[in-house]
């Protein structure tokens, strides 16, 4: 009997719940070493290539290119190779290749005990048979299902995202589409074959429901209604209906850094009680040209040990506090894939050059997807410089277990009041949002004054 095994996803960044097939390196039927590509797998985070466990024959791939796969959900069955090499069953791949074993689930060497925390330890089993995944901060509950399209009913019809594209392409009008799916859905060979018969060309008159045409009017029949023209009074043409379902586009599943992005903004929305405070700093003072972000972070830095409540991490399920001696300031960075924020370590020793060495190592890195999952966490307070695209003053969203991040604003030229008369100065706007939790309006207000009175400094 052939020894079929099945490999389920790791986890491959810290805690992420799930991750997007991006290319399979093999296909059903053939043959892999232990070791050797399998698939390339893009998470929050970055584009992972995942090895092969195991030496073999691919027997079966769990997702197509572009399916969602939660972590621990079966990824591929092989069949194994009994004369080829295998890694033994005890030696580690920095990888779990099983399903995800929470709090309460079996042990997995003894079926009779059952998983005391997410850390190891085994304790008897429940009197009960519950399955208790735990909960963990930031993260879904894992589970075993590929995620798939799913149909919608927009513009009266049932289908999904990949039938309605195909429609649109064919020219097929899907109200006129007779659905042999199960429960009336439109499939991908309905369409095709509208679209060969020419039975549902889109802008021909639409069909009379079968329904309709045997109902008689109960109401008598109304008089003339006013008649909208597609002429406005002005002569231009105007639209008369709501726009078909082609001009409103089709629903797209987010994916990657963009999903992780919706997670944390939901997350951090649910959890932090922000406030915000604003101001602007004068720079007026500035001798000859200074790097702007290296400025900025140096004043951070001035700010944090002026007022180390706002450079801190906050637990708020148990009320804890954590202040930090040192300073890495997570720096948003946006790129057409969504938002990043890695980690600038060491931000209170680094002189201007090493910041800006810093910041631009960081984002080529954020660029090619190169930057590995430690430098984008463990950041102590963030920085997101809004103002170099526009915008003067924001609510930034601050993400736990951070306190406080600081939005730097467009520069301008304003009118200001000064002994004798008025003058034109250079300012920065600047907002802080922070966790009222954690720190109080004094302590906000104070950090916020270091750091002007640091930027207003010649140089």
């Amino acid at each position: 009997m052939a020894d079929i095994k099945t490999f389920y996803l790791p986890d491959l960044g810290e805690g992420l719940p799930d991750a997007t097939v991006v290319e399979w390196h093999v296909k059903e039927g053939d043959t892999i070493k232990l070791d050797a590509p399998l698939v390339s797998m893009e998470t929050a985070k970055a584009v992972v290539d995942v090895p092969s466990p195991y030496s073999g024959t691919v027997k079966k791939l769990h997702g197509a290119t572009g399916d969602i796969i939660e972590t621990g959900a079966a990824l591929a069955d092989f069949e194994i190779d009994p004369n080829a090499r295998q890694r033994a069953e005890a030696e580690s791949t920095g990888h779990h290749h099983g399903p995800k074993k929470g709090v309460g689930s079996p042990a997995p060497d003894d079926a009779s005990k059952v998983v005391a925390s997410d850390d190891g330890g085994e304790i008897d089993p429940p009197k009960a048979d519950r399955e208790d995944e735990g909960t963990v901060v930031g993260a879904m509950v894992s589970g075993n299902a590929v995620h798939t399209e799913q149909v919608s009913s927009a513009g009266g019809v049932k289908a999904v995202p990949a039938v309605r594209a195909a429609a649109k392409k064919l020219k097929v009008d899907l109200t006129r589409v007779q659905p042999t799916g199960a429960g009336g859905v439109i499939t991908m060979q309905d369409v095709k074959n509208a679209a060969a018969n020419g039975s549902a060309r889109a802008g021909a008159a639409p069909a009379r429901p079968a329904s309709a045409q045997h109902l008689a009017p109960t109401l008598p029949e109304p008089g003339p209604a006013p008649q909208r023209t597609a002429v406005s009074l002005a002569g231009k043409p105007v639209r008369t209906a709501p726009p078909g379902a082609e001009a409103m586009g089709q629903p797209e599943q987010l994916k990657g850094v963009r999903r992780n992005m919706a997670r944390v903004m939901a997350e951090a929305h649910a959890n932090v009680v922000p406030t915000t405070i604003v101001d602007d700093a004068d720079l007026h003072a500035w001798i000859g040209k200074q790097d702007i972000t290296a400025r900025l972070i140096r004043a951070i830095v001035a700010a944090c040990k002026a007022v180390p409540a706002l450079n801190a991490w906050f637990d708020g399920k148990n009320l804890t506090r954590t202040l930090h001696p040192h300073v890495d300031i997570g720096i948003a960075v946006d790129t057409d894939d969504g938002l990043f924020v890695p980690a600038l370590r060491n931000a209170d020793v680094l002189d201007g050059a090493g910041i800006r060495a810093a910041i631009k190592r960081l984002r080529s890195s954020v660029e090619d997807r190169s930057i590995p999952a430690s430098e984008l966490s463990g950041y102590t307070i963030s920085l997101s410089n809004f103002g170099m695209f526009a915008g003067r003053y924001a609510t930034p969203v601050v993400v736990p277990p951070t306190v406080a991040i600081i939005g730097a604003g467009k520069l301008s030229h304003d009118v200001v009041a000064v002994m004798g008369g008025i003058e034109v100065h250079r300012r920065m706007p600047l907002s802080l949002t922070f966790d009222h939790r954690a720190a109080t309006g004094g302590e906000a207000a104070r950090f916020l004054k270091a750091m002007i009175d640091d930027l207003g400094l010649p140089n």
